[in-house]
Formats: C-alpha cells, sequence, structure tokens
C-alpha cells in the first residue's frame, strides 16, 4: 500500500462535529448493550417481517417489478428503522449532504467507500430504490434466498450472468450499490485499492455512476473488529454526494473494455483519495 493511501494526520481533518467522548468502565455497559440489543431486534425483526409482510408483498397482484420497487421501499423504510435505533444507543450519529441527489437517482451505479459495517444500511436507509449484489453464500441459505430475490437483489456469480443480472435491476429504474474496495477499509487507510467490477459493469451496461463519499470521525465497526465490538465513541459518519460520473467520458476514448475500465477505476480511487484527504467541511 502506498503513501497515498494512508491516512493524513489527525490534525488536518476537521470534523462536522466535536468528537465524542470516550466511554470506558461501568459507563460502557449500557451502550454495549444497547448495540448489540440493535442487532438483535433488527434481526429478529427482519425474520418476522420474512415470514409475514414479505410474502403478503409478493402475492399483492400487480407487475413483477412493482412488487420488487414495493419490497425495496419496505426494506429502506426498515433500513431506516434501524439506523434510527443506532442513533438512539449512540452507537452512530450520520449527516447528509446533497441527499436529494441521491434520493431522485434512478438507473444509476452507486458507488462508496466502506469505512465501516453498517454502509450499506446506511446507503440503503436514504434510497427507496437500490439494489445490491450479494455474496453466494446468502443465495445458498433457505432463510435468506426468498428475501433476497423478492428485493431484487443480485448474486455474486459468473461475470456473464452477473452482467445479465445487473442490466436487468437497472432497466427497473433501480441503483445498484457497489463498493469498489470489495471490504471494509483497513485501518489506517484512506481506502482500500479498488477493485475493477464497478467500472467494468458501469462499461458494458452503459450506466453512469454516482459517488458518494462517507466520512467517519473515529474508527469503529472496522473490518479488524467483530459486529460485537460497540465503538466506546458515537461515530459520526457524514454522507457526501458527489456528481454523476457518464461512462460516455470513457466509452468515447475507443479504446478496448479492459483498457478504459482500468483507467476509469484508476480516477475513481484517486477521486476519493483526493477527497478524503479535504478536511470535513460543515454542512
Amino acid at each position: 500500500m502506498t503513501d497515498q493511501h494512508k491516512m493524513p494526520h489527525a490534525d488536518a481533518i476537521e470534523s462536522t462535529k466535536t468528537p465524542a467522548p470516550k466511554l470506558s468502565g461501568v459507563r460502557y455497559i449500557p451502550r454495549w448493550l444497547a448495540g448489540v440489543g440493535c442487532y438483535i431486534t433488527f434481526g429478529l425483526g427482519g425474520l418476522l417481517c420474512s415470514l409475514t409482510i414479505l410474502p403478503l408483498l409478493q402475492l399483492w397482484p400487480t407487475k413483477p417489478e412493482l412488487r420488487v420497487a414495493r419490497v425495496q421501499r419496505l426494506v429502506s423504510w426498515m433500513f431506516r428503522v434501524f439506523v434510527a435505533m443506532l442513533s438512539f444507543a449512540g452507537v452512530i450519529a450520520v449527516s447528509t449532504k446533497n441527499i436529494e441527489a441521491l434520493q431522485h437517482a434512478k438507473r444509476q451505479i452507486v458507488i462508496a467507500n466502506h469505512p465501516t459495517l453498517v454502509d450499506v444500511v446506511v446507503l440503503i436507509s436514504l434510497m427507496p430504490n437500490a439494489g445490491c449484489i450479494v455474496k453466494q453464500g446468502l443465495w445458498r441459505n433457505p432463510f435468506f434466498r426468498g428475501v433476497l430475490a423478492s428485493v431484487g437483489y443480485i448474486p455474486n456469480r459468473e461475470v456473464n450472468w452477473l452482467l445479465h443480472d445487473c442490466l436487468q435491476v437497472l432497466n427497473r429504474d433501480t441503483n445498484l450499490i457497489i463498493f469498489p474496495e470489495g471490504t471494509r477499509t483497513l485501518t489506517g487507510n484512506i481506502v482500500n485499492s479498488f477493485a475493477r467490477g464497478a467500472a467494468n459493469i458501469a462499461l458494458r451496461t452503459q450506466t453512469d455512476i454516482l459517488p458518494v463519499v462517507l466520512r467517519t470521525d473515529v474508527a469503529g465497526l472496522t473490518k479488524q473488529q467483530p459486529w460485537y465490538q460497540i465503538p466506546r465513541q458515537t461515530i459520526n459518519m457524514s454522507v457526501e454526494i458527489g456528481t454523476s460520473i457518464p461512462y460516455l467520458r470513457y466509452d468515447a476514448q475507443q479504446g478496448n473494455e479492459a483498457k478504459m475500465a482500468r483507467q476509469l477505476t484508476r480516477d475513481l480511487q484517486q477521486f476519493y483519495i483526493d477527497t478524503l484527504k479535504q478536511p470535513i467541511k460543515s454542512n
């Protein structure tokens, strides 16, 4: 990992809020219980919903694409509730900038950096029409397969089938969330190296990219931490929506697809490095 991927010195970063105090000893116990309780409540609520509300929505007589859109709105609402629970518990506090661009987006590939465990939950909570690519292992799970299919999510499988699925989702005016890092950002890095998946999908489905920058003021819910290690400080997360990047900017170069995807990936990664090095501005 090169030096440009490393986090700048903390003095160079201005937060939108004063960092929360770090809890220790008995003061941390209520935070831990509340945080773990949020996960358990959300999991049980999701299971109950998948056994009751989701089947009813699936049976509702209407076009298949309208059924998927209805379930996506329900999932977005459920994730908003979960984010509200985490905020009430003091685990995370989310602020947004230019959020209308995300809420009104249609048929775009939404990319984001990946600092915490709950990034996809936060993004879907802000979007009524979001899909994403899910690990194949979850699709083999009988408890999750029906739910994932009803909400229109995509299994991560062979590339040609994956592109076919992505195009179907995008043609329903659904946005597709992709984390180019592939996994949560390693502590101490600005971003992990970007994979070319998002660029390849954008170019081969002829879809514009909407970048979302997620900033956090303290480390927590990272790749190196288990889900039950509730942060001792409230994580202030800023969700900043960038300007849409047209795929035609790269398609017009008339190079081969692999070359264009490499260039687009390099440009996206550099955009995140440059943006995250800048001080956080007040909304």
